[in-house]
């Protein structure tokens, strides 16, 4: 089971990026799907969901309108669209995997697997 994130970059305030998380060795519908973040000195938090199945999918409050989870089961990607984005989104962005398991609000309430994080940048 692999996970890679990619498309993480420097991009001003109010511009848009697109995340993509390559997964390989499972099958996406079966597993739950979270998005991370951890800016420098900070802990790593939650961002968005999206549960086995693709049915369900959840946002922090901080990112709510702005970002958006996809699900692309025939190539086995995952995306996050983020949208006017603000110098607080700075951050590495990390995808997470679990299997059979929805949401917890935003949360991914078990991370069996990690991708190696992409890095955005927002400048003021």
């Amino acid at each position: 089971v692999q996970l890679q994130a990619s498309g993480g970059g420097l991009v001003q305030a109010g511009g848009s990026l697109r995340l993509s998380c390559a997964v390989s060795g499972f099958t996406l519908d079966y597993y739950g799907i979270g998005w991370f973040r951890q800016a420098p000195g900070k802990e790593r938090e939650g961002v968005s969901c999206s549960s086995n199945g693709g049915g369900s999918t959840y946002y922090a409050d901080s990112v709510k309108g702005r970002f958006t989870i996809s699900r692309d089961n025939a190539r086995n990607r995952v995306h996050l669209q983020m949208n006017s984005l603000k110098p607080e989104d700075t951050a590495v962005y990390y995808c997470a995997a679990a299997p059979f398991v929805g949401c917890n609000g935003f949360l991914l309430p078990r991370t069996d697997y990690w991708g190696q994080g992409t890095q955005v940048t927002v400048s003021s």
